[in-house]
């Protein structure tokens, strides 16, 4: 984990002020990991630009883990983001019921972009949430898996009781 002091002092992060001085957003526990994931998760589907000062905005009003939750945003990268986002394209299209051809043409025109803009929302949104559930839940059964398997470890290493 980075030192919070020097996130507190990132130049993009200060427009948040004192609220990063919570210390729910430091620790690193099954709800906050949880969260943060969700949240990191479902803004990496979200096509706009500045998506870590969102995803750290959430963080911080939801009080989860800030530096997972901005790490995770970074699921949507160069490498990613074109077939992430025309999957998205292409399931907004299915469920709005829109005949899609192909590829949306790559030209940036408002004619272009009124065309493209409600099943890319679309699908963004539903991918979003449905990877913030997944990443929410997974996260939470793998703590638990491991703490289950910590418990179990240590009861095997205890000596048994004396008669």
């Amino acid at each position: 984990m980075p030192d919070h002091h020097r996130l507190r002092e990132h130049r993009h992060l200060q427009l948040f002020g004192t609220l990063l001085h919570d210390p729910n957003l430091w620790h690193l526990n099954r709800r906050s990991a949880a969260g943060a994931v969700a949240i990191g998760l479902f803004v990496a589907w979200i096509p706009v630009p500045g998506q870590m000062i969102l995803a750290a905005g959430l963080a911080i009003l939801f009080r989860v883990n800030l530096p997972l939750a901005v790490v995770l945003v970074w699921v949507t990268n160069p490498v990613t983001f074109a077939p992430m986002f025309y999957t998205a394209y292409r399931l907004g299209g299915w469920i709005l019921g829109m005949p899609m051809a192909g590829a949306p043409h790559p030209e940036f025109s408002p004619e272009a972009l009124v065309q493209v803009w409600e099943p890319l929302m679309t699908g963004c949104l539903v991918l979003g949430t449905i990877s913030a559930l997944l990443g929410y839940l997974g996260v939470r059964l793998l703590w638990r898996w491991r703490i289950v398997r910590a418990l179990r470890a240590r009861r095997l290493r205890r000596p048994p009781p004396a008669p």
